[in-house]
């Protein structure tokens, strides 16, 4: 099995990569190979709308043409065996370079002319992990549910399968005293001394899903 992993945070040590972290253990450990991404290190943008993957003159599957540091992963992913993408969660949504690499991996895959039927050759799984500041009783109060629903069943629909996991009212700050917030470094670090190891389990248990390769359930 090889696994793309994708870092959609700009920490290289925070939430999100911590439970990346776990999820790639999970399927190195059931003999998985992983290749891991932080897009944060990666010079790219997202979609131009130059349409070329559109073009009738080209022969599909079709990767995103635009030549930046996405563009070879990109062509990877035409043989991958399953995705991985973390994303912390900013103003409702993916990280702006989580988006991106959504938007230029599965546009060249949607087909504009019968969107039931990918243009992707093969169906794989995708597992998303979602970290955020919002408590989890507030999460579908704040639309959390829809907004993610989308990016699952975009996914979804593009390659096979895709399952979310999240890890809610994490801990941004060492020391709340020190900056803006609507909490206290004692409250945070209890949350998380009760509830983030599991996240992390569910993270591992993702890995391990996904290199069972077996297609989650719709």
């Amino acid at each position: 099995m090889k696994i793309l992993a994708f870092n959609g945070s700009p920490r290289l040590k925070g939430n999100t990569a911590t439970m990346l972290d776990s999820a790639i253990s999970g399927a190195r450990e059931n003999g998985a190979e992983v290749e891991l991404f932080n897009l944060y290190k990666m010079q790219f943008s997202g979609c131009i709308s130059c349409f070329t993957c559109k073009l009738l003159s080209k022969e599909r599957p079709i990767v995103c043409v635009i030549k930046d540091d996405l563009q070879p992963v990109l062509e990877k992913i035409r043989e991958a065996d399953a995705i991985l993408i973390g994303t912390p969660v900013y103003f409702g949504s993916e990280s702006a370079a989580t988006r991106a690499l959504i938007e230029r991996l599965c546009f060249p895959y949607l087909n504009y002319a019968d969107y039931a039927k990918s243009h992707f050759p093969r169906r794989i799984n995708v597992g998303l992990i979602y970290t955020m500041n919002v408590p989890i009783e507030l999460f579908e109060k704040v639309g959390y549910n829809v907004n993610f629903g989308r990016t699952r069943d975009t996914l979804g629909r593009e390659f096979g399968s895709c399952k979310m996991i999240f890890a809610n009212n994490t801990t941004q700050y060492d020391d709340y005293s020190l900056y803006e917030a609507n909490s206290t470094s004692e409250i945070k670090k209890a949350y998380r001394d009760a509830h983030f190891s599991d996240d992390c389990q569910n993270a591992r248990q993702l890995g391990e899903q996904l290199a069972s390769g077996k297609l989650f359930n719709s």
